[in-house]
C-alpha cells in the first residue's frame, strides 16, 4: 500500500527517479514578508497596551448560614470576575462614575458591619437546601438493662444473617503452594566471590550553590513618549511623569552635567516608568531625542540618584506612531478603574462602594494605573444583582504586587470584615495620605530647605493641594496640640495608641471644634490645606512619630485594625482555603473552556 501511494504521488507531480521536493518557506526568508506585503518587521520589545478582556462567570457555591439553632446549607450563585483595571469603558458608563470623595469613603469606618447573609462556605456540595441541627448526646439519665437476654429465635436469625459474610473469602491453608525459602538465600561462596571484587567508588564532581533567600526579580518598566511643546518646561514634563520636585532637580542636573543640553520644542522625551516599593510610579530612565539623533540618557542608580546611562534599544516605530503607547499618566486612576469595571459588569453601586473601601486603607486610590494592573472579585449574585450582595474575595494587582482580601465573620462579635492572607484586617491603624487627591511633592529625608537654603532633615512628607482642601485625621486619637508653631504655621498634632503620633502643618485654618484634648476619629476633618509658616506653596506637611522619633510615613509598616489569632485564625485559614480552592477550580474550568 505504501509503494502504491508513493508511485501515485510521483506520477502526480512528475518527478523523475531520485528527485526530491525542495521545501519552500517563503515567509521564513529575511525580507520576504516585508517586500511582499509591507508587513512590519520584528522590533526589540513589545510595547505594553491596556488589557481589554473582562471575564465574568457565575459559579454555584454551597454556603452555610446560622439561623437560630440550625445551620442552613444551600447553593447560592456567586460571580467570579477577572478584569484589567485599565480596560476602556463606554462613555455612558464613565459619566456614571461618582466624583472621588474620601470623606464619604472613610465615613462610618468605625461602625460595625452588619452580620453577613452567609457565614462561610460549606465544605461539600449539596442539592437543594439542608438544615442541620446539632444537639448534645443525651447520655445522662439513661438506664441500660444488663440482665436482658436474646431469645433463641433471635440468636438463630442473627447467625443466619451474618453467616454469608463470615464465610466470604475463606481459604483452606492446604490449597496454598509450598514455598522453599532456601531458594532465595545467598550461599556463603557467592558472598565471598562478590567481596573479592575490587570496586572503587569515585564521587562525581559536584558543585554546591547555596540557595538565594531573596530572589531577584526584574523591574516592569513602561515606556512613554512625550513631544516637547512650545510652552513645556523640563520640570513640568518630569512632574507629569510622576517625578517629585527633588527627583526633577536631580534629573535636570544630571542632563546638564553630562550632556550640556536643554529641552527644546519639537524634541521628544522617552520615559521609562516603574513603580517603587510603595507603588508610586516614577521615571527610572529618561532619554532625550532630537529630530534625528539621541541627545542623552540618564537613569536611576541603585542608590536612588540619577546618572548618565547608555541609550536604551531604539525602535524607530515607537516615534513614528501617531498615538503614543498608554502610560500611567494617560490611564485612569485606581478609583476610576474600580468603578468603571464594576459598572461595566452591572455590579450594584453599594457593592462597588464596598470594593473601593476594602482597598482604600492600603493603596492610593488617586494613583494612575499601569497597563498590567488587574483585579479579581468573587461576589454574591442571585441573578438580579440585589443591593444586599456581598463580596467574598477581592484582589488587585498593582505594579506587579498582588493585594488579596477575604471576607470573614468573627464568632466573638459577629462582625464581618476583610482580612489579608495572614489574617490581618484590611483597615489600617493609620492612613498614609491625609488629604483627598493632591500631589506627592516632597519625600522624607535630608534635603536643602527651599527657604533657609541649608541641608536639614525633612521630618515628614509634603502633599501639594489647592488651598482649602480638607485634611483628615489619619487615625483615631486625641488632639495634643492645635495652634501656631514656628515654621509649621498652623499645626494639629494627634496622639494615637501604642506610641504613635501624627502632625499636620502649614494649614490655612484649623477645623471647627479641634482643640487640645478632643478625641477624633479616622477620616474626620481636622483642618484645611494652606501655606502658613515657612512654606513656598499650598500643601500639608504630614509627619508620623513612633516613640517620639520621626519615621517615613510612606515606608513605615502601619499596624492594621485587627489581627486574628488562635481559634479565630484557624477558622479563617480554613475559610481562606475553601475560597482559594473555589477560585482555582473555576480558573481551571475557564482554561479548559478556552482549549475546547
Amino acid at each position: 500500500a505504501l509503494g502504491l501511494g508513493g508511485g501515485a504521488l510521483q506520477a502526480a507531480v512528475g518527478l523523475g527517479p531520485g528527485a526530491v521536493l525542495a521545501p519552500t518557506f517563503e515567509a521564513a526568508r529575511p525580507g520576504a514578508l516585508a517586500s511582499a506585503g509591507g508587513v512590519a518587521v520584528k522590533g526589540d520589545r513589545m510595547r505594553p497596551v491596556p488589557e481589554t478582556e473582562i471575564v465574568r462567570r457565575v459559579i454555584p457555591v454551597s454556603t452555610v448560614t446560622r439561623v437560630g439553632d440550625r445551620d442552613i446549607v444551600r447553593v447560592r450563585p456567586f460571580a467570579h470576575v477577572a478584569s484589567a483595571l485599565s480596560a476602556p469603558v463606554a462613555p455612558e458608563i464613565a459619566a456614571r462614575i461618582p466624583d472621588f470623595n474620601p470623606l464619604k469613603i472613610f465615613s462610618g469606618s468605625d461602625e460595625p458591619t452588619e452580620v453577613a447573609a452567609s457565614d462561610a462556605i460549606y465544605g461539600a456540595e449539596v442539592d437543594g437546601e439542608v438544615a442541620i441541627k446539632v444537639s448534645d448526646f443525651p447520655s445522662a439519665g439513661i438506664v441500660f438493662d444488663d440482665k436482658a437476654e436474646l431469645a433463641l429465635a433471635e440468636v438463630r436469625r442473627s447467625v443466619r444473617e451474618a453467616a454469608p459474610f463470615l464465610a466470604d473469602g475463606a481459604v483452606e491453608v492446604a490449597s496454598l503452594p509450598y514455598i522453599d525459602s532456601a531458594r532465595f538465600e545467598i550461599g556463603t561462596d557467592a558472598t565471598d566471590a562478590i567481596s573479592s571484587l575490587a570496586v572503587a567508588i569515585v564521587p562525581e564532581n559536584v558543585s554546591l550553590v547555596e540557595k538565594s533567600e531573596d530572589p531577584q526579580t526584574g523591574v516592569d518598566v513602561d515606556e512613554r513618549i512625550v513631544s516637547v511643546g512650545r510652552k513645556d518646561s523640563f520640570e513640568r514634563l518630569l512632574a507629569d511623569a510622576g517625578a517629585t520636585e527633588e527627583e526633577a532637580e536631580d534629573i535636570a542636573a544630571a542632563f546638564s552635567a553630562n550632556f550640556s543640553v536643554g529641552v527644546k520644542p519639537g524634541e521628544k522625551l522617552r520615559f521609562g516608568l516603574a513603580a517603587d516599593a510603595d507603588g508610586r510610579t516614577r521615571p527610572v530612565r529618561i532619554s532625550l531625542y532630537g529630530t534625528d539623533s539621541h541627545l542623552g540618557t540618564v537613569a536611576m542608580s541603585d542608590t536612588g540618584s540619577y546618572v548618565a546611562a547608555e541609550e536604551p534599544p531604539f525602535d524607530e516605530s515607537v516615534f513614528a506612531e501617531d498615538e503614543p503607547a498608554p502610560a500611567a499618566g494617560n490611564l485612569p486612576t485606581l478609583y476610576a478603574g474600580l468603578w468603571g469595571t464594576g459598572l461595566s459588569l452591572g455590579m450594584p453601586q453599594p457593592l462597588i462602594e464596598d470594593l473601593v473601601k476594602v482597598f482604600s486603607y492600603d493603596v492610593d486610590l488617586q494613583a494612575h494605573l499601569s497597563p498590567a494592573d488587574s483585579m479579581e472579585v468573587v461576589y454574591e449574585s442571585d441573578g438580579d444583582e440585589t443591593e444586599s450582595a456581598e463580596i467574598l474575595y477581592a484582589s488587585v494587582t498593582l505594579g506587579g504586587v498582588p493585594r488579596r482580601f477575604y471576607r470573614f465573620r468573627t464568632a466573638d462579635d459577629g462582625v464581618v470584615d476583610y482580612y489579608d492572607e495572614e489574617g490581618k484586617s484590611a483597615k489600617k491603624f493609620l492612613m498614609r495620605k491625609p488629604i483627598a487627591g493632591g500631589r506627592f511633592s516632597s519625600p522624607f529625608g535630608m534635603r536643602r530647605h527651599p527657604i533657609l537654603g541649608r541641608y536639614r532633615l525633612h521630618s515628614g512628607v509634603d502633599w501639594a493641594a489647592p488651598r482649602g482642601t480638607p485634611i483628615m485625621a489619619s487615625g483615631n486619637g486625641v488632639v495634643e496640640f492645635a495652634g501656631t508653631k514656628s515654621g509649621y504655621g498652623r499645626q494639629v498634632r494627634i496622639r494615637h495608641a501604642n506610641g504613635y503620633e501624627t502632625a499636620y502643618g502649614h494649614m490655612s485654618a484649623i477645623g471647627k471644634g479641634i482643640t487640645e484634648g478632643v478625641r477624633v476619629r479616622q477620616g474626620q476633618i481636622i483642618g484645611y490645606v494652606g501655606s502658613s509658616g515657612l512654606s513656598t506653596g499650598s500643601h500639608v506637611h504630614y509627619e508620623v512619630l513612633v516613640n517620639d522619633r520621626f519615621v517615613d510615613p510612606m515606608k513605615i509598616r502601619v499596624p492594621r485594625g485587627r489581627t486574628l489569632q488562635g481559634s479565630q485564625l484557624a477558622k479563617f485559614e480554613r475559610e481562606r482555603g475553601r475560597i482559594d480552592a473555589l477560585i482555582a477550580r473555576d480558573n481551571g474550568d475557564r482554561y479548559a473552556d478556552t482549549r475546547s
